[in-house]
């Protein structure tokens, strides 16, 4: 992550009071870019919260109002006013999560699909943030704007299931961000796309942003995405499919999806991103399976407070492995370690 002087404007004595002014100096490396994606590289927010802040004029450069696609330069000063913290409209309900790991600091659960991450609208019930708030009833503990997004550092598609990790208190939540921003989180997913990769491992290196006509969509963008980057191995195929392992270097929207779509091997059951098309294949499961055969398998990284290294890995769903029976007789089995998954065991320290 750039390194970047930081200091809260005159009159705020601390960095989370409501609507703190912050302050940030453009560093040498992020001189030239947008002033939105540099935003995206400062901040621990999402796009559409820096979108807002800039819409609503809460951003200014060296004193100035500037839209989205202003150009920074090295050594101006950008301010920014927070948004107000969003009222708790979530309620707390008693879902069943399955937690592979957890101690007074962290928590990490097995999503499973078809589960949302974060409540919005149209879905504001049996997300993980309303189990999480009935878990551990943070709403009446923590401040508003943490209480209604508590604990989330990253996420999962929402048909995607896997490894999610949860942050219990503050400090942690900011300390899990930057890892997770300064690429210190190690990510391993497991896919079944479409075809067979002519080169059994690689590394796909194409920038990401919104899809030009369909907003809810991402899309390959040369020259106006984010820089993304995604690393992959074929542990087994067929003729018609492949089973690879995915090492995300970066966390763009939808980035997996969007990456073997634009190779031209989208996951299988991605109906959004080209996997959902019936294709030519001898397997009736992969024509049938009704969702992105995607699942985020592991996670390393160093724990916020300890420094020990975690290894946090999640059991496959009953779904994919049942999809998974079809490599079982692969002529071309590059791996004999991938399937068992012990239940009891998930977690490995190094």
């Amino acid at each position: 992550m750039p390194q970047v002087s930081k200091k809260i404007a005159d009159g705020e004595h601390s960095p989370s009071a409501a609507n703190a002014r912050q302050h940030f100096v453009v560093p040498p490396e992020l001189d030239g870019l947008r002033l939105d994606i540099v935003l995206a590289q400062l901040l621990v927010t999402s796009r559409s919260q820096i979108k807002t802040l800039i819409d609503e004029q809460r951003v200014w450069v060296d004193g100035r109002v500037k839209k989205a696609g202003y150009l920074v330069r090295t050594g101006e000063e950008l301010g920014l006013l927070p948004l107000p913290a969003e009222p708790i409209t979530v309620t707390p309900q008693e879902i069943p999560l399955d937690i592979l790991y957890e101690d007074e600091y962290i928590a990490a659960i097995n999503k499973p699909t078809g589960m949302v991450v974060h409540p919005a609208p149209g879905q504001w019930e049996g997300t993980v943030v309303n189990a999480l708030l009935y878990r551990w009833g943070w709403g009446d503990q923590q401040e508003k704007s943490i209480a209604y997004r508590p604990g989330i550092v990253h996420r999962l598609d929402k048909d995607t299931s896997g490894v999610l990790v949860i942050a219990k208190t503050q400090l942690t939540l900011e300390r899990l961000s930057h890892a997770f921003k300064e690429r210190r989180v190690h990510k391993r997913y497991l896919a079944v796309v479409h075809g067979c990769l002519r080169t059994k491992s690689g590394t796909i290196e194409l920038p990401i942003g919104r899809h030009p006509l369909d907003r809810k969509k991402m899309a390959v963008r040369t020259q106006e995405g984010r820089a993304a980057i995604s690393r992959y191995q074929v542990r087994a195929e067929t003729q018609a499919v492949s089973l690879l392992h995915l090492f995300p270097e970066t966390g763009r929207t939808h980035q997996l999806r969007v990456h073997l779509a634009a190779i031209g091997h989208p996951i299988v059951g991605d109906h959004v991103y080209g996997g959902g098309v019936q294709r030519k294949s001898t397997e009736p499961l992969v024509r049938a399976f009704p969702r992105q055969a995607l699942h985020a398998e592991q996670l390393e990284f160093l724990h916020p407070f300890t420094g020990r290294p975690l290894r946090i890995r999640a059991p496959y769903p009953a779904d994919l492995l049942s999809l998974l029976e079809i490599f079982r007789h692969s002529t071309k089995d590059l791996t004999n370690t991938l399937l068992p998954v012990d239940g009891e065991k998930r977690i490995n320290y190094h």
